[in-house]
């Protein structure tokens, strides 16, 4: 039986579905990825053969609106996957795809050729009753578009390069954090955030007799003047900081590095300061850790307000409160008990043993 995962780019993506590839193989799947070359190692350490991808080349926004010009930039990208994707599935022939759900290339290709598929959900569904991103803001690959369309004889529009169903979805979060979660039916599957083996690595703070708030903004995005006010509102040493940074200077009371086994900070932290990803905010729930979040796109902020609508912490705009925001959800009871409550959803869930038998069941229906 043979499964091939297709993710192009994205830790937040590809590191949901390593769990679920390590689990399969455990299993004795013979699974395969497809994936750029940054992600290479990771998916072969979880037990899949790497299938190289062009990978998605740096993104560097000239303008003042960089969502605007991401999208343009991640559709070539896309683009550029199809026929190599497409000359792969042709020759290995996989009886299941399980496709990242931005992946429209292995969609379109896994309908042409007749193979079942699962689509992978990093962040909450959508349906009709719950839009997570309004599918205009693609509106600036119209062009892109039409010529792929043209050369490549599919059909594609623009709000399917955005959110398209499918028969079978694995959403990474509970279904307790999906909004409007009543409206989705059983061919959605919320088994929550996976972490595999990340879940056994291990980090100490620097002091064990003085609260820890760690500090990410994710692998993308960088703000010089937040992580300013960091450093100037965790100064006095009342809390020590763990900041995930580059080019920034660490302090006798802020550990500043590139990276940090994220999972293990977050077992030793009283708060964590993030932008939102949904991979983060998961990590941070999994810990039972109350967020203070700082949206840098439209979805963050979806998910930042989703956050704060079930009381598991606070949404900041202004670098201003940083401070006060940290100390006020730390000390909250009522927050405290929300995250026991989103705990134990999570636990329920079924993460990456219930994932594998939804991907193992749709992979025998088309062996």
């Amino acid at each position: 039986m043979g499964i091939l995962f297709v993710t192009l780019a994205g830790h937040g993506h590809v590191t949901p579905t390593l769990a679920v590839v390590a689990e399969l193989a455990a299993r004795g799947a013979e699974v395969e990825y497809a994936t750029g070359a940054d992600h290479a190692e990771a998916v072969t350490g979880a037990g899949a053969r790497w299938v190289e991808l062009p990978a998605l080349p740096a993104f560097r926004p000239v303008t003042a609106n960089p969502i605007d010009e991401w999208f343009p930039h991640y559709f070539r990208a896309m683009a550029a996957t199809y026929p190599v994707l497409l000359d792969h599935c042709r020759s290995s022939k996989p009886d299941l795809i399980v496709y990242d759900s931005t992946n429209w290339p292995a969609r379109l290709i896994a309908r042409a050729l007749g193979i079942q598929a699962v689509r992978t959900v990093p962040h909450t569904a959508s349906n009709a009753h719950y839009n997570l991103m309004d599918a205009s803001v693609a509106q600036y690959v119209a062009d892109d578009l039409a010529e792929f369309v043209s050369s490549h004889d599919v059909d594609l529009d623009i709000p399917s390069t955005i959110e398209a169903p499918e028969a079978c979805s694995i959403v990474f979060v509970p279904r307790e954090f999906q909004p409007h979660a009543e409206t989705f039916d059983d061919s959605f599957h919320f088994v929550g955030p996976v972490l595999g083996e990340r879940a056994a690595e291990e980090w100490r703070p620097r002091r064990d007799d003085v609260p820890l708030v760690f500090v990410s903004l994710g692998s993308v995005m960088s703000d010089a003047g937040f992580y300013q006010a960091c450093l100037d509102q965790f100064a006095d040493g009342a809390w020590q900081v763990a900041m995930t940074a580059r080019d920034v200077e660490g302090t006798e009371h802020v550990d500043v590095r590139p990276w940090f086994p994220q999972p293990a900070v977050l077992k030793h932290a009283r708060a964590f300061i993030s932008h939102g990803g949904m991979n983060s905010t998961m990590e941070a729930l999994h810990a039972g850790v109350p967020l203070v979040v700082v949206p840098q796109t439209p979805e963050q902020a979806a998910n930042a307000d989703r956050v704060v609508e079930l009381g598991l912490g606070e949404r900041i705009d202004d670098h201003a409160d940083l401070r006060a925001a940290v100390d006020r959800v730390s000390s909250d009871g009522t927050i405290r008990r929300n995250l026991d409550r989103m705990r134990a959803a999570i636990h329920d869930s079924g993460g990456a043993a219930k994932a594998a038998d939804v991907v193992l069941s749709r992979a025998l229906r088309g062996a």
